[in-house]
């Protein structure tokens, strides 16, 4: 049967999710994705916050909805989301996001407590995901929810059908697939190293640096961060790059001077000025969410629902 196919392209962290809403609200869904799991995802940190993405008002509700589902599968370590304990700390006086003042455990820091050249700083507790493993769970849903994945690449989402709906969460791929020049990728490089016996995260709030400071206890690994180079489409690894992560993240913590490096990790984030959830104005079958950047996990349950919601 397909007059009542749901057609997910793309299997990155918003495919997946969005599969997964769909096909355990009943819907007859097939995911087509030219890689499994998308590679950008799977490079990811990853903290939940609202990373540098508007429209506001819709970021807020759709992060707070992932942030609940987030919070309800830390229950379970096998899914790769541990609730993680840790700071934020800026250099410059500033004041903290508003979505961080309603975190739990939420609390300024001391002077005492912030490493030296930091001058504000608050504590809070938030959903810390180790991406291989949760994307790993994510997969088993639609496993168990009987959901068809077809590694294919497409030209155009046409090729898609048969399809009663085709949804569009294709990443920096939109660019083509949808014909959106506003897409535009930020670079983004990570390192894995050993955990010296960390387990509280760590991260700067940087603004719109291209140099990022981030800390991410994974149990046995830590992910360290990064960068956000605009307009850099290279996946190669820069090393010298990793060896000033590596630096900035030291000179915060002196016990990851202990610390091996495993891996590195390289993706670019699908950036646009406004992330785009809505009905094709011209295909009246076509759905599309993407352009997340940075904070695609952050959204992802709160955006594949509005997905779900368009559909009925």
């Amino acid at each position: 049967m397909t007059s009542d196919r749901v057609v997910v392209v793309g299997a990155g962290v918003s495919g997946l999710t969005t599969a997964v809403v769909l096909a355990e609200a009943g819907h007859n869904v097939h995911v087509v994705a030219a890689e499994l799991p998308g590679a950008t995802s799977l490079a990811a940190g990853a903290m939940w916050g609202p990373y540098l993405v508007e429209p506001k008002d819709k970021i807020d509700r759709w992060s707070q909805e992932s942030l609940q589902i987030f919070q309800e599968l830390a229950v379970d370590t096998a899914t790769g989301v541990r609730l993680t304990n840790g700071m934020e700390a800026s250099r410059t006086a500033q004041h903290p996001p508003d979505w961080a003042t309603g975190l739990p455990g939420f609390q300024p820091c001391t002077p005492a407590e912030l490493p030296e050249g930091f001058t504000t700083g608050y504590r809070f507790t938030v959903p810390l995901i180790d991406m291989p493993t949760y994307l790993g769970y994510l997969q088993q849903r639609l496993e168990e929810a009987h959901v068809t994945i077809e590694l294919r690449t497409l030209s155009s989402l046409e090729e898609a059908q048969p399809a009663a709906t085709i949804v569009n969460c294709t990443g920096l791929s939109a660019r083509l697939l949808a014909n959106d020049p506003r897409m535009r990728p930020i670079r983004g490089q990570l390192v894995v190293v050993t955990n010296p016996g960390l387990t509280e995260f760590f991260s700067e709030d940087t603004g719109t640096s291209p140099e990022l400071l981030c800390i991410y206890p994974q149990g046995d690994v830590i992910v360290l961060g990064g960068t956000a180079i605009d307009g850099d489409e290279s996946l190669a690894i820069d090393h010298k790059a990793a060896e000033a992560i590596v630096a900035r993240c030291t000179e915060v913590e002196p016990r990851l001077a202990q610390a091996r490096v495993l891996g590195h990790r390289v993706g670019l984030r699908p950036t646009r000025d406004y992330v785009r959830v809505e009905a094709d104005p011209v295909v009246d079958h076509v759905l599309h969410n993407y352009g997340h950047g940075g904070a695609g996990v952050t959204l992802s349950w709160g955006c594949a629902r509005q997905i779900r919601s368009m559909i009925g």
